[in-house]
């Protein structure tokens, strides 16, 4: 990983849209802050498309999408897009599984549910489950006695036993049915909302992230970029971002954004 400062005036002079994580990468300690934010409304303020690409609940992203200076959010770890017109007053949500296959997908994780709380002690359900719609959210360290790694790899075998797809965030295991992720429903909100066909344009496109949920997406940009604290996850991250701020979580991405405006100006 290469120091942000490294990433050129010619690599930024290209960037048209910027995709960020939210959990300790725009926030701080579960807290979101005047800068982070501020560095957030600077980003789309400059005419980038900026996205949240975020593992966080349907309701959390209603919210986003309507309130913050965002274009669109991805939610649940690629479960679905909100987008908010605001000229029509309208949201566009689009979920990749039909209502019944969410449905039916929830009844199978409550069985999941029961036997990772059952046999990994001090993990809970996560605060945000009532606002989900396609996924289950174990917390191990948001609201919790923070959990040893091998806790955490024993909830990850437990959701993958059951066959569900498990990805670790700096807060959650969140769990699912499908073979969906970050990057297949950011593929999906470029091209249907912007006409975008990303696997051409990847390079003019960076994703601000922190953990190994967002592995798909530091895999496929190449001028990702990750915040200070994803160093904690040295060693178990297959792909790496290509470039690291110096500070963390929203304090990086406040650092990552002043880079990317000042070289385009």
């Amino acid at each position: 990983m290469k120091p942000i400062n490294k990433m050129s005036a010619r690599i930024v002079a290209g960037i048209r849209g910027v995709f960020l994580d939210i959990d300790e990468t725009l926030t701080t300690e579960g807290r979101l802050t005047a800068e982070a934010y501020g560095a957030l409304e600077s980003l789309k303020s400059s005419g980038l498309v900026v996205a949240p690409i975020t593992g966080r609940p349907a309701g959390w992203c209603d919210h986003i999408a309507r309130m913050w200076p965002v274009d669109g959010v991805v939610g649940e770890n690629g479960a679905f897009y909100f987008r908010y017109d605001t000229e029509q007053r309208r949201m566009q949500r689009r979920y990749l599984l039909s209502n019944d296959q969410r449905q039916s997908n929830r009844q199978r994780l409550e069985a999941v549910k029961n036997s990772i709380l059952s046999q990994v002690p001090g993990a809970a359900v996560a605060a945000d489950q009532a606002y989900r719609e396609s996924d289950l959210a174990i917390d191990f360290c948001e609201d919790v006695e923070p959990l040893s790694e091998g806790a955490v790899e024993r909830i990850v075998a437990l959701f993958e036993e059951a066959g569900a797809t498990a990805k670790v965030s700096s807060i959650h295991v969140n769990g699912w049915f499908g073979s969906y992720d970050k990057l297949t429903m950011t593929r999906t909100f470029m091209r249907e909302c912007f006409g975008i066909d990303l696997d051409a344009s990847r390079e003019s496109f960076t994703f601000i992230g922190d953990s190994p949920n967002d592995l798909p997406m530091f895999e496929y940009f190449p001028y990702s970029i990750g915040v200070a604290n994803v160093a904690r996850f040295s060693g178990r991250l297959k792909a790496e971002p290509r470039f690291v701020t110096s500070k963390p979580s929203g304090a990086g991405f406040a650092e990552a954004v002043a880079r990317l405006l000042s070289a385009r100006a």
